[in-house]
């Protein structure tokens, strides 16, 4: 197979022809467009500088005027009196009697109202103005009537004080002296055994005063009340002082 070389240049010039005239346009875009961009970049850089100037805009000028303070007005005439007609006393301030005085008074009078009396009508001679009756020389005033009161009565004594539980933060004494129960003879033939629980209250010397079954178990509550009515305790001392109490007891009877 063969090929006209005729024939493909004739086709390469039609294309070459074709794509010319695009070139061209893009050409002249570029062109005209740097062209634009020159004149209008320094025009804006320019512009700012045209309105700069070195004068500060002027302030508007307030006016003020000032003028005299005007004259008071005149008093008012005087009241025309007639000549029959009596002239109105003038109204004094009210004084207070309180109020301490102003003027100073160029001598000192003696007081109303305390009048010396002799003996046999009120005090004795030699008292203070203002004793009272019965009183003695060179009192006060405002003694007591009749002289000085005898001494006050005695005070009564204190309550008893009530027996503390023990229990808490207060601890019960020691035991310093402890009889033990005897076996009923009547349980030990039965050979029964139990538990009694006891509350005593003992004094401020330590001793069983009283005894309170609070759990009982028949024939052992007689034996334990008469053994624990015999124990002794130390006292009990709280800030130097000795105070009775009250205590739980627990005793078992078993063989």
């Amino acid at each position: 197979m063969s090929f006209d070389k005729s024939e493909v240049s004739v086709d390469l010039s039609v294309f070459l022809q074709v794509d010319r005239p695009s070139r061209k346009r893009l050409v002249k875009t570029m062109v005209l467009t740097g062209f634009v961009q020159l004149l209008v970049i320094p025009f804006l850089v320019v512009l700012p500088y045209l309105y700069v100037t070195d004068q500060l805009p002027k302030l508007p000028v307030m006016m003020v005027m000032l003028a005299a303070r005007p004259a008071p007005p005149p008093p008012p005439p005087p009241r025309r009196v007639a000549p029959n007609e009596p002239e109105s006393p003038r109204q004094q301030p009210s004084k207070n009697p309180n109020a301490a005085p102003i003027d100073v008074p160029n001598a000192i009078t003696p007081q109303n109202g305390i009048e010396r009396s002799s003996g046999s009508e009120f005090g004795v001679e030699g008292g203070v103005e203002g004793g009272v009756e019965g009183g003695i020389p060179g009192g006060v005033v405002g003694g007591f009537v009749g002289g000085i009161p005898s001494a006050p009565p005695p005070l009564p004594p204190p309550p008893p004080t009530k027996p503390i539980r023990i229990g808490g933060q207060v601890t019960a004494p020691a035991l310093i002296y402890r009889v033990e129960p005897r076996y009923p003879d009547s349980a030990a033939k039965a050979h029964i055994e139990g538990l009694v629980i006891l509350e005593a209250t003992v004094d401020t010397e330590g001793r069983v005063q009283s005894v309170d079954v609070l759990s009982s178990h028949g024939p052992f509550d007689q034996a334990a009340i008469d053994a624990v009515k015999q124990w002794r305790y130390s006292p009990l001392v709280l800030n130097g002082k000795p105070f009775p109490f009250i205590l739980t007891v627990s005793l078992r009877f078993h063989r």
